[in-house]
């Protein structure tokens, strides 16, 4: 969910910084994804765990203006120059906006409009480029008129896509105002768990804030729509209970369909939704606001559908065979479990979901019914996945609400609508509600707290953090009694209930304020689990060796998932596993490859770090031979290098960009460290790797990976930064593979107390002689006397040959019982010269 900061601050006084705010949170349990930034100045590097978006506005470059006049260009006609005045002076401003045509030629402007005006030198969006592409305005003349600064669009500030048009600011805006002062704003992308889907709007979110910062929450006004009165417009009929336990309706006659306020219109952008119409726009909002979905009925057309009856709106599930037309021009056959608002005539809309086509609300509308019920969510989710229709109504009814909010979504969006739209709210409210809700009580003891976080906190402390939430509490010794406020429905009665309370208690507590502790009880018998105890191995390796642990989602989706291999390669054409009932699209496959998902995390980070060297280790699912079994859940290890090889510190450090080596030596750290024999190295092909850059690795005759420099058109698959040029190398294992392959035991030999022997020794050999195989001779040959052999130079050049490279080695010798003599080592020596020029035709290098 969006939220922009400015909306939040309506409910809940902020003083903190954007940074802390985000992580305060995150720790209460809502993670904060993205923080987009409109205008405001960006949080520091590295203090957002988030992603952060957006554009600082120059306070002394971008500010509000005003237009005195439009005049025609003298050689364009889609162009026109505005006489503008910036707080300073007077400019006269080129531009092709087609909302300004209106006022071209009319001569001085009765009121100015107010706008935003960009200065030469401010950086903005380039309005008329794909995507956000970052320009600075220069002096430039176009057809034959100086231009060195503009006014803008939404989209040249970052606002919206909008860029149409230039925009228009409320006319109390002093020109020469900060235009930061006036929009500045930040819109924080929370994810929501399914538990926390009180959350889903302005105030649950604000709610949130206030407890854990301890402010007071400012609620909106509810209760001064409708006046008081009989609600004779229309009665209500609900026949399942179960599926609809509360519907109320209110009446707002004489209203005028028009655009909302311009403030209004931005903050439906900046949380993602489109505006319509000040009627529709007022549902929308104040389903933001308060989290309740709420509709809008053309009253007359119910009337004319009743045929001089009294309106009655009805509830029931669909008929056989039943169809809606809905407000998407889709025709929908309706299955026997939808649930409909319907009148004497026929279905209306399909309930908390999407409304019907035929009494929508038009420019012609002037009286409107609203709707604001509450839905049984897993009969919402049953529907909705039955027409995949993801409304974001159906985002709040399928993850419940209160019924509670139905009349106070209905009151809050009723002012909305007499204040925006001009009209007179009817007297009373028609509410049925013939499944009161109970909200439970639940008792918590200090007792309860300790045993299950480990700390103590006393009662008092208890109901405080508690009544922060809204819970009504009685205090009683070391007990509290709580009863849950009638905005949330994820607190249960009994044993589960006291656990959910205790877990409100740790939020608002701080989850970050719970010390560690040693655990008091005994430990169970311990039972060897070698497999897990390999696995453990991998990660400290891998961490030792200065890589970080990724932990990801197991799901994904197939076109997710394709961005890990080459446009030019075979796709994976190997059904993918579906969850049953997905949360959403993007949850609704388990993935193919552990790869794909350190790439993605690799991808997010790359915007904050200039080195990424991550790994992890997780499980893939493929369909098995018998589709109505289990899948094949089969553990890989992936791991991901990018950037500079060494971290920037005080010290001076090597920041020239990881290569193929850099991912051998980690992955020869690793199978060393496995104690793993007989590793080898050979030329590969893969459609995730670039050609030329890529091997298979193999224990053995056993291929446990491949590794290698992605694919150039795989990276560009991904969202890297312009600025991260670094080749990003990878590479994943087969874990179970792998792990099967490590020794239960090894050798190990006591450190050797004689000196070594030390000697280099070049070789010049044919040009396609791998150095592995000259390693592995030298090695056969030298016996258990030669401890190590290294190859440190390679050498091409006229002085050897054509044709031919210069491999030099270093090599080591030691005894375990003696110091070696001369003429051991020279024998040693000539054995091997002797057997590299008679395998190989190598000659010594002198």
């Amino acid at each position: 969910m969006r939220a922009p900061l400015s909306w939040i601050k309506e409910f809940v006084d902020i003083d903190l910084p954007l940074a802390e705010l985000a992580h305060l949170i995150t720790m209460a349990g809502m993670e904060v994804e993205e923080v987009k930034i409109i205008g405001l100045p960006m949080p520091a590097p590295g203090t957002l765990d988030a992603k952060v978006t957006g554009l600082e506005w120059d306070r002394e470059k971008i500010v509000a203006a005003s237009i005195s006049e439009v005049l025609p260009h003298p050689n364009a006609d889609r162009l026109t120059l505005c006489k503008l005045f910036d707080g300073e002076r007077e400019h006269l401003v080129l531009t092709g906006a087609p909302n300004l045509f209106e006022f071209k030629g009319i001569g001085p402007l009765a009121k100015p409009l107010m706008v935003a005006y960009a200065k030469e030198g401010a950086v903005i969006y380039d309005g008329h480029a794909e995507g956000l592409v970052l320009t600075t305005l220069k002096p430039a003349k176009i057809r034959g008129v100086e231009s060195y600064s503009m006014v803008c669009s939404e989209k040249e500030l970052g606002i919206s896509d909008e860029h149409e048009g230039i925009m228009f600011l409320a006319d109390d805006v002093k020109a020469g105002t900060p235009l930061a002062d006036v929009l500045g704003d930040a819109v924080i992308e929370v994810n929501l768990l399914p538990s926390f889907a009180r959350c889903a709007s302005i105030l649950g979110l604000a709610r949130e804030i206030a407890a854990i910062t301890g402010k007071p929450l400012k609620l909106p006004k509810w209760d001064e729509q409708p006046p008081a009165g009989k609600a004779d417009f229309c009665t209500i009929e609900i026949t399942e209970p179960k599926n609809n336990p509360r519907f109320t309706a209110g009446l707002v006659r004489n209203v005028k369909v028009g655009p909302s306020p311009e403030w209004v219109q931005r903050r439906l952008k900046m949380y993602g939704m489109r505006a319509i119409n000040n009627i529709v726009d007022a549902t929308n909002y104040a389903m933001i606001e308060l989290g309740e979905p709420l509709h809008a009925f053309d009253y007359d057309k119910l009337v004319k559908r009743a045929a001089g009856k009294p309106v009655k709106i009805i509830t029931r599930a669909a008929k056989a065979g039943e169809k809606i037309t809905t407000l998407d021009g889709i025709e929908r056959k309706l299955d026997p479990f939808t649930t409909l608002v319907c009148d004497e005539a026929g279905s209306l809309s399909m309930a908390g979901i999407m409304g019907g086509l035929e009494t929508e609300v038009t420019e012609d509308t002037t009286n409107v019914l609203l709707e604001g019920a509450v839905w049984n969510m897993i009969n919402i989710r049953k529907t909705a996945k039955a027409h995949n229709l993801n409304s974001e109504a159906s985002y709040r009814m399928s993850r419940g609400v209160h019924p509670a909010m139905a009349e106070r979504g209905q009151r809050r969006c009723l002012e909305f609508m007499r204040a925006w739209a001009g009209g007179e709210v009817a007297p009373g409210l028609a509410d049925a509600y013939p499944l009161p809700a109970k909200d439970p009580v639940v008792e918590v003891t200090e007792n309860d707290v300790k045993r299950l976080l480990g700390i103590d906190i006393p009662a008092l402390q208890m109901a405080e953090l508690l009544a922060r939430l809204e819970f009504k509490v009685e205090l009683s010794g070391t007990s509290v009694k709580a009863t849950c406020p009638d905005h949330r429905l994820d607190i249960n009665e009994g044993v589960v209930g006291k656990a959910d309370l205790v877990e409100e208690i740790a939020r608002v507590y701080g989850y970050d304020n719970i010390p560690e502790m040693r655990m008091a009880d005994t430990l169970p018998p311990q039972i060897g689990n070698p497999v897990l105890v390999k696995e453990e191995r991998v990660r400290d390796l891998l961490v030792a060796l200065g890589l970080q642990e990724a932990i990801s989602y197991r799901w994904s989706t197939p076109e997710r998932e394709a961005k890990r291999l080459s446009p030019d390669a075979e796709p994976d054409n190997k059904p993918y596993v579906k969850i049953a009932n997905p949360l959403a699209y993007e949850k609704g496959f388990l993935r193919h490859s552990v790869l794909a998902s350190v790439l993605d995390v690799a991808e997010r980070n790359s915007r904050i770090r200039e080195r990424l060297a991550f790994f992890e280790i997780g499980p893939i699912f493929l369909s098995g031979e018998d589709p109505s079994g289990l899948p094949d859940e089969l553990k890989r290890l992936a791991v991901v290098l990018a950037g500079a090889r060494s971290a920037v510190g005080w010290q001076p450090a090597d920041t020239g960009s990881m290569d193929f080596y850099d991912l051998k030596g980690v992955v020869n750290g690793l199978l060393q460290g496995l104690r793993l024999n007989g590793v080898k190295y050979e030329a590969g092909e893969h459609p995730s790797y670039h050609p030329g850059k890529c091997a298979r690795v193999l224990v053995g005759d056993h291929q446990i990976g491949v590794m290698g420099e992605l694919h150039p058109k795989v990276k560009g698959n991904y969202d890297f930064p312009t600025t991260f040029k670094a080749p990003v190398l990878a590479a994943e294992f087969d874990l179970d593979l792998l792990i099967e392959l490590v020794p239960p035991l090894y050798q190990t030999v006591d450190v050797p107390v004689f000196p070594p022997v030390i000697e280099d020794m070049a070789f010049i050999v044919d040009e396609d002689l791998a150095a592995e195989k000259a390693e592995a001779l030298i090695r056969q040959t030298g016996g258990k006397l030669l401890a190590d052999v290294k190859l440190f130079d390679i050498f091409r050049g006229e002085q050897i040959g054509v044709g031919k490279k210069s491999l030099a080695y270093k090599l080591t010798y030691i005894a375990p019982d003696r110091t070696l003599e001369a003429a051991e080592v020279s024998a040693m020596r000539n054995k091997i010269i002797k057997r590299m020029e008679f395998e190989f035709k190598a000659k010594l290098r002198g």
